[in-house]
């Protein structure tokens, strides 16, 4: 082999090291997108994605004099066999101020169900200033045939939202819940050996 053929050679294994390297980069980084993704929007509010506070960060909030409407939204998918529903439609809160919200869910069919809630905000940009302190959304929802629940919502309005220039002229929010049926059968296993 001459000098040369091993130079071009050592190129193409390198250039083929380098293709295989990116691949696999790719690869991780097509795994990784959901949760980046899923991160990126919880710290931005992107998308109407709200904020999930403690009861400590809560406790530290000023109030301000503004108040703002909240509307309630519900839907359920129709492989649940669920009615879901806010107790009221509309509340009108003090910017900055704790709010619980009530949300009904019967189980219409004839066998526990497992429920899961996915939420957003609209406008989409009021999202980063939505904090949620307590959520029935935050875990899986299981439901025996027959049972109606009341799940309560815990929540804020961040008083940043009126130093915001692109956000400052928002008078209402609306949260917006809808529930699927879970694939997870370890939460309907757990509500089973509550019976």
């Amino acid at each position: 082999m001459t000098t040369a053929q091993a130079t071009l050679s050592n190129k193409n294994r390198r250039s083929g090291m380098m293709a295989a390297l990116m691949g696999l980069g790719m690869l991780g980084l097509g795994f990784a997108a959901v949760p980046l993704y899923d991160v990126f929007c919880r710290v931005t509010g992107y998308g109407g994605t709200t904020q999930r506070v403690d009861a400590a960060q809560a406790a530290t909030v000023q109030t301000s004099s503004q108040v703002m409407s909240i509307r309630f939204d519900s839907n359920v998918n129709s492989a649940l066999p669920w009615s879901f529903k806010p107790e009221q439609a509309v509340d009108h809160v003090t910017v900055g101020a704790r709010d619980m919200a009530i949300f009904i869910a019967t189980n219409n069919g004839d066998e526990p169900v497992v429920g899961t809630a996915t939420f957003n905000v609209t406008p989409l940009l009021a999202g980063q200033y939505f904090n949620k302190v307590q959520c029935f959304c935050f875990s899986e929802q299981v439901l025996k045939p027959g049972e109606t629940v009341r799940m309560p919502v815990l929540y804020y309005v961040d008083p940043a939202i009126m130093d915001d220039p692109e956000t400052k002229d928002i008078k209402e929010i609306t949260l917006s819940y809808t529930f699927y049926r879970s694939t997870d059968q370890q939460a309907l296993d757990a509500g089973a050996g509550d019976s």
